[in-house]
C-alpha cells in the first residue's frame, strides 16, 4: 500500500471510531435508593479501550430478516386467540442531533404483559402469564427513521428495591447503529403514570429534562378508532435532547 493510500485508509478508520456521548445526564453508576446499584457500580476508574474493527463494522440488518409480524406483539405469539389487556400502538422517529431521521435502524423492544408479569423464567411475580403473549419484538426504520409497532399496555409490577417498591409501566428499546459498539438500551415511560416519579430508576436521574423525555406522551392523532390508543416515543441518539440510555460506558 502506497503512503497516500495508506494515510486515505487511517482517515476512514478514524471517521469510524465512535463518539463517546456527554454523561452528565445520567445518572451516577452508584444510586444508593436503586438497590442493585451498590453491587454493580464500579469502584475503580474507568478503562477507556479503542473499539474493534468488528464492533464498528458490524452489523447490518436487511428487511428480509424481519418476519412480517415481528411488530405486532399483539398477533406474534399468539396461539389460540388474542393477549389480554389494552391495545396500543407506539410509534416514532428515531433521530440524530441534528434531528434527521435515522434509516435502516433495527429497534428490538420487550415489555410485562398487562398483568406486569415478563415471559421469562426467572420472573416470579404470581400474576399469570398469558399464553398468547411473548412480549417482545422488532422493527427497522424506514427512509425518514420511522418506526411503529402494536403490542399491549404493560402492567406495573412490584421489584424487591425497599418494602412496597413498584415498577411504573415500560417498554424497553434497544436501538442497533453501524456496529456492535453502538448497541443502545433505554426504557419508555406512559404519559400520567403516577408511578413514575416515585421510581428510584427515574429519581436517579439528575436531569429532570432528560428523564422527562423517557416519558411518551399520547398520540390521539395516530390513535387507531374504536381500536387502539397510540404514545409517540422518538428515540434522539446525539446531542442535548439526547434519549437517556442505560448501557452508559457504549458510545453512540
Amino acid at each position: 500500500m502506497s503512503e497516500p493510500d495508506r494515510d486515505v485508509s487511517q482517515r476512514e478508520t478514524l471517521d469510524r471510531e465512535f463518539l463517546q456521548r456527554d454523561r452528565g445526564l445520567h445518572p451516577p453508576p452508584l444510586t444508593p435508593d436503586y438497590k442493585t446499584s451498590v453491587l454493580r457500580s464500579p469502584n475503580r476508574a474507568l478503562i477507556s479501550l479503542q473499539s474493534s474493527l468488528s464492533e464498528v463494522t458490524g452489523p447490518v440488518f436487511g428487511h428480509a430478516e424481519l418476519g412480517p409480524l415481528d411488530n405486532d406483539l399483539i398477533r406474534n405469539y399468539a396461539r389460540d386467540g388474542e393477549p389480554i389487556g389494552e391495545r396500543i400502538l407506539v410509534h416514532g422517529l428515531v433521530r440524530d442531533e441534528n434531528g434527521r431521521g435515522v434509516p435502516q435502524t433495527l429497534v428490538e423492544f420487550w415489555q410485562a404483559n398487562a398483568g406486569g408479569r415478563y415471559r421469562h423464567r426467572n420472573d416470579r411475580y404470581l400474576a399469570p402469564i398469558d399464553p398468547n403473549f411473548g412480549g417482545c419484538g422488532r422493527a427497522l426504520t424506514d427512509a425518514q427513521g420511522y418506526y411503529y409497532f402494536r403490542t399491549i399496555k404493560p402492567g406495573p409490577y412490584p421489584w424487591r428495591n425497599f418494602l412496597n417498591s413498584w415498577r411504573p409501566a415500560h417498554i424497553h428499546f434497544s436501538v442497533f447503529g453501524s456496529g456492535f459498539a453502538q448497541r443502545l438500551i433505554t426504557q419508555m415511560y406512559f404519559e400520567g403514570d403516577p408511578l413514575i416519579w416515585r421510581d428510584p430508576m427515574v429519581l436517579g436521574i439528575p436531569d429532570r429534562a432528560a428523564a422527562e423525555r423517557l416519558i411518551a406522551p399520547l398520540d390521539l392523532g395516530a390513535a387507531l378508532p374504536l381500536d387502539m390508543l397510540a404514545y409517540r416515543f422518538d428515540i434522539v441518539l446525539r446531542g442535548r435532547q439526547q434519549t437517556l440510555f442505560e448501557n452508559k460506558l457504549q458510545g453512540n
